[in-house]
């Protein structure tokens, strides 16, 4: 009880730092009309921008402090007598690793070579990669995240092109709707369900003239799972030789509330292959200050009938939707997955906003989703530099909006994880702070997570500090 006394104050006080810091922010970013504000700059998520030519290499080190609300709610198994610790009946759905925790969740390390329209390759490596393994305690701790090759020139959402052209990318790489220049660590309900990883495969670009575009993709497609929202994925099918039916029913980091999303490719199969087409227009002029984007794009692919993952006894695919033994399966008429999503990017000078909406087709069931993100880039007065690098050169607020509405039967009542089929809402909302320019920035965020269970809004919600560290070396 006092523990939670502890956290609501904490929380209070949270709430009132976030409003002296967006204060502040709106304070310095209308300081006056003689202030200088930096160009918007298109950046990945590890903060390269993507004109940028030649060969680079370099790392990039992310530590947090996490403090996730501790909630859990009994499993729809009832479990024989003796199986469960303490006499209980019912295991457990409960958030992955509750209360406060400092952890470093990944190390990345890029070599990437761009020589315009000749010849473009990328590869990046994860190690620890704390908030991508699923299951959190049975995954691998080290993968290659991209690899790919390119020839062409791929031109940047909202960015309109100079003229007709094209490119081919092989490999593995992200998908071509994906939000690439997120502004919180965290990710929305949507960005997490349809495109978090990177798929593997080809893919075609075609630039119409300036403004009209299509895109084409002929990837493996991720394997369906599940995981929880928030910054942990949980605990799903670990074994344990004392477990009921082979898995652990109190895995280590708990399951977390889990909802269904394309996961992380493992091995190379292209037994059920993907096709992806996409069409669009961008707009912008020719100072960078302003950039319109819109997408209209589609997947489809047929389930395969089980995907082994790395850590879990749960098999991928038709055997996660039938569940374990084929016993508890959700409503499914058919083993195709298809996906129908629109895409809005807006640069306006410092101000960017993003918009996506899905409609997927599971097996024949239905869910729908969209995400909006908006966020503003205020520079800060110069306060001197070190080594050359500005030292608190921006302070940039986001706030992120999503909803997923899955239509989901459940015949049985004992799907094992019946958070898949809870209406959710999610709002994440931060500040990143810039410590020293293109070297350090610090992010602090909070995620509302709210999500419907039997009728009553329930929450899970979470604050999260990011310090960032990364270099790079070009030539």
């Amino acid at each position: 009880m006092q523990r939670d006394q502890e956290l609501r104050v904490l929380r209070l006080q949270c709430h009132r730092w976030w409003s002296t810091f967006i204060g502040l922010a709106l304070a310095l970013g209308l300081a006056g009309p003689g202030m200088a504000r930096p160009a918007q700059q298109h950046t990945t998520a590890n903060g390269e921008s993507e004109t940028d030519k030649g060969l680079s290499f370099g790392f990039e080190v992310k530590g947090h402090w996490r403090d996730s609300d501790a909630v859990s709610f009994p499993g729809p198994f009832e479990f024989p007598p003796g199986a469960l610790p303490n006499g209980a009946r019912f295991a457990l759905m409960e958030t992955p690793d509750p209360g406060e925790h400092g952890e470093i969740s990944i190390v990345t390390l890029w070599l990437t070579a761009d020589w315009g329209e000749r010849f473009a390759a990328k590869v990046k490596a994860d190690l620890i990669d704390l908030h991508d393994r699923n299951p959190t305690s049975g995954d691998r701790e080290a993968d290659i995240d991209e690899l790919w090759i390119r020839w062409g020139d791929e031109v940047e959402p909202a960015v309109p092109a100079d003229a007709w052209g094209m490119y081919v990318k092989l490999g593995k790489f992200g998908k071509f709707e994906r939000q690439d220049d997120r502004h919180l660590e965290s990710y929305g309900l949507v960005s997490t369900a349809f495109n978090r990883f990177e798929d593997a495969g080809l893919e075609l670009g075609f630039d119409l003239g300036s403004v009209l575009y299509a895109k084409a993709s002929f990837t493996q497609g991720n394997p369906l799972f599940y995981r929880d929202p928030n910054a942990l994925a949980g605990d799903h099918g670990i074994a344990s030789s004392g477990g009921f039916g082979g898995v652990d029913p109190s895995p280590e980091f708990g399951t977390g509330f889990p909802i269904f999303y394309d996961a992380e490719i493992e091995d190379i199969d292209f037994d059920e292959p993907e096709i992806g087409i996409g069409v669009g227009a961008r707009f912008g002029d020719v100072s960078g200050a302003f950039g319109l984007d819109i997408l209209l794009w589609g997947y489809d692919r047929d389930l395969a009938q089980t995907v082994d993952l790395e850590g879990t006894l749960y098999g991928g695919d038709l055997d996660l939707l039938r569940g374990p033994g084929n016993a508890t399966p959700l409503n499914i008429s058919d083993v195709g997955k298809r996906e129908l999503g629109a895409n809005l990017w807006l640069y306006w000078g410092d101000a960017t906003f993003f918009g996506q909406y899905v409609d997927q087709d599971l097996a024949g069931m239905t869910r729908k989703g969209y995400e909006l993100e908006a966020s503003y880039a205020f520079a800060l007065p110069y306060l001197g530099a070190v080594g050359g690098r500005a030292v608190l050169p921006y302070l940039a607020p986001a706030v992120r909006y999503s909803e997923l509405k899955p239509d989901f039967e459940d015949p049985s009542g004992m799907f094992p994880a019946p958070s898949v089929r809870w209406d959710w809402e999610k709002i994440d909302f931060g500040l990143r702070l810039g410590v020293i320019e293109s070297l350090i920035d610090l992010t602090v965020e909070y995620s509302r997570n709210e999500f419907i269970r039997g009728g009553k809004p329930e929450r899970a919600d979470e604050l999260l500090a990011t310090v960032r560290w990364g270099m790079d070396w070009r030539r």
